[in-house]
């Protein structure tokens, strides 16, 4: 059995099979779906995992139930990886409770069609399992409209916050195992699936401050217990969009033209003191790595070159999905290149103007066909400046 406290045990699963997460992020390292149970006078089960890991996790879950009734299944987010083995449950414990809020209620019609056994709860309701009592603290977008964390004691069930990607090792508790691997991986899960909803983190954050935490559980990655401080630190900076001194260099290229520029660039940002320089191949790289460290570090520089009189595809995409993200207090400079016409530049400037907000820094260098001396030393400049001002 897989114990947290002297009540409350892990009954999740890892996947290691899927590639993506949502069909859209890498899982280089997996995933857990975290789950949980609390063996009181009355049992609860706090989330469940995704449907087509429900075996495992039945086996999981009677390994300490055993032949005893499942009474409450709290679902604190309706994703249906943590949703997806409600209608399940319900068939092999068809007298348990469901709790959750309104809106869990209206999106569980829709996924699962469940009606009957539903105990809704508000911010602040609690419920006694007997030697424990759970609080319900409604936490809406963070991040979808319905979802909430319950606190049992010291111990709290966050849902997807404080999340990480990564399956989990043998271990659950973070004191457990080494944990270098999923500071990065939780920098790029906020960034990416939380990561626009920096206000109603905060929020969050607001309700929780002052409450004693032994135990996090959150529904992905590893139980914190060790790391708690640096968790709700990581979470607390994030959301508000703080970022280190160093730059991101992101540029797409055909035939290697832009990316010389890039190299330039790079080298006279260095050269001015910047330690901190991450380049992307927008192309190469994923953009969930590139948009973790746009959270991460407060310089930006993108180039690409023209094509069919727009602007190159990858780039394209990566500017939208950085749009979305509402993205705070970053700086922006740009490049492009073209061989017959002039699109880039103007392009990535409408992007800054109209979407992205980010304070411009430097002259946007242009470039046709290929580097001459002129726009070489434009480049310099163009790290030069954002060294300057990203150390000033």
């Amino acid at each position: 059995m897989k114990q947290i406290t002297d009540k409350i045990y892990y009954v999740g699963v890892n996947d290691r099979n899927k590639n993506l997460f949502e069909g859209l992020w890498p899982l280089p390292a997996g995933v857990s779906y975290n789950a949980y149970l609390i063996d009181d006078e009355k049992t609860c089960l706090v989330d469940t995992v995704e449907a087509d890991f429900f075996l495992p996790f039945l086996e999981n879950l009677r390994e300490v139930l055993g032949d005893r009734p499942l009474d409450y299944v709290v679902v604190n987010h309706m994703e249906p990886d943590h949703s997806g083995s409600l209608a399940l449950i319900k068939q092999y414990y068809p007298g348990v409770q469901i709790i959750g809020n309104k809106k869990t209620f209206d999106m569980m019609r829709g996924f699962y069609r469940l009606e009957d056994g539903l105990m809704e709860v508000k911010n602040g309701d609690t419920l006694s399992l007997g030697t424990l009592t759970l609080s319900f603290v409604l936490t809406p977008m963070v991040h979808w409209p319905e979802t909430m964390m319950t606190l049992c004691g010291t111990t709290l069930f966050s849902g997807d916050a404080f999340g990480c990607f990564g399956a989990l090792n043998g271990a659950w508790i973070d004191e457990q195992m080494n944990c270098d691997d999923f500071w990065a991986e939780m920098e790029r899960y906020y960034s990416n699936i939380v990561g626009k909803y920096g206000t109603p983190v905060q929020m969050a954050l607001k309700k929780l401050a002052g409450v004693k935490l032994d135990y996090i559980c959150a529904t992905h990655g590893p139980v914190w217990h060790q790391y708690i401080e640096r968790v709700v630190a990581l979470y607390d900076r994030l959301s508000r969009y703080e970022a280190e001194p160093g730059l991101v260099i992101c540029y797409g290229t055909m035939y290697g033209n832009t990316e010389r520029a890039a190299e330039v660039i790079a080298r006279a940002a260095a050269e001015a003191g910047v330690k901190n320089i991450v380049m992307h191949n927008v192309s190469k790289s994923h953009h969930s790595y590139i948009i973790r460290d746009v959270f991460r570090y407060r310089g930006l520089i993108v180039g690409a070159p023209t094509y069919n009189t727009g602007l190159y595809h990858e780039m394209n995409v990566l500017l939208d999905e950085l749009s979305q993200k509402d993205i705070k207090g970053r700086l922006m400079g740009w490049f492009g290149s073209y061989s017959w016409a002039s699109k880039a530049v103007a392009e990535i400037a409408r992007w800054n103007n109209e979407k992205l907000h980010f304070e411009a820094v430097g002259t946007p260098v242009e470039i046709r066909q290929a580097l001459t001396p002129e726009t070489f030393a434009q480049c310099e400049a163009l790290g030069h400046e954002m060294a300057q001002r990203l150390l000033s």
